[in-house]
């Protein structure tokens, strides 16, 4: 009998120590929902030199580096993710032109001559 009141009591501790209550979490990343934009030249002739970029009809000032230094020493200049239409000109001349798609976090390079 007393071993029976032993496990009862056992198996009811075990059951109430088991139960737990769920209360809602907060959760933050702590990833800003933006994306990079990184201006290289291949050749080198716009090395240090200031470009304009526009995105999506606003235009800002950018410097570009030469494709080996850009990983050690490039300037990367946060955009709003999604898609969007970058143009890159210098002097009036359009260097590039095309529609991207940046994700949260994602360094893209865009490569000019």
């Amino acid at each position: 009998m007393k071993h029976t009141i032993k496990f009862v009591l056992g198996l009811c501790v075990l059951l109430l120590a088991g139960c737990r209550i769920y209360a809602p979490v907060s959760q933050q990343s702590g990833k800003e929902d933006v994306a990079y934009l990184l201006f290289v030249s291949t050749s080198g002739q716009l090395h240090k030199q200031n470009v304009i970029y526009t995105i999506d009809d606003t235009s800002y000032e950018a410097q570009v580096w030469k494709q080996k230094s850009s990983s050690r020493r490039g300037t990367q200049y946060s955009v709003p993710t999604g898609n969007h239409q970058l143009t890159v000109t210098k002097d009036g001349q359009t260097l590039y032109s095309k529609r991207v798609f940046l994700s949260q976090q994602e360094v893209k390079q865009i490569i000019l001559p």
